[in-house]
């Protein structure tokens, strides 16, 4: 059965979608992008550190549920420009310290709100 996930922790959702969704044994994160809880956009930021926001806004998700960034099985990261690639990953793996995801990286024409990076994830209970 379905549950919606909701927490504080991470921007409210700006559309008609839920922060993730369960069955009970996987988590299903929606794309995520670099705003902080309170709202604050952070498009003019470096990648580095709109990649940070939106990581850590799926780690306050999965954190609402009891999961760790460990527990993630697959990342889809969307880049409005490829080449910040390096920037966005040099970040990222320090979000995946030991045995990381399997991830997707890919160049997209335009974002929500104009960002550089959008993240979702997919975790396991089990």
């Amino acid at each position: 059965m379905k549950r919606t996930i909701s927490t504080a922790d991470a921007p409210d959702a700006v559309g008609a979608y839920s922060q993730a969704t369960t069955n009970g044994s996987l988590v299903f994160t929606a794309g995520q992008i670099p705003m902080t809880p309170d709202g604050d956009l952070l498009d003019d930021k470096p990648i580095a550190t709109q990649a940070e926001q939106a990581l850590s806004n799926v780690e306050a998700v999965l954190a609402s549920e009891g999961l760790e960034m460990s527990d993630v099985l697959k990342v889809t990261v969307y880049l409005d420009d490829i080449d910040d690639f390096e920037d966005m990953n040099d970040t990222y793996a320090g979000f995946f310290d030991e045995a990381p995801p399997a991830r997707s990286a890919v160049e997209v024409a335009n974002l929500p709100k104009g960002v550089g990076v959008e993240i979702e994830a997919i975790a396991t209970n089990d």
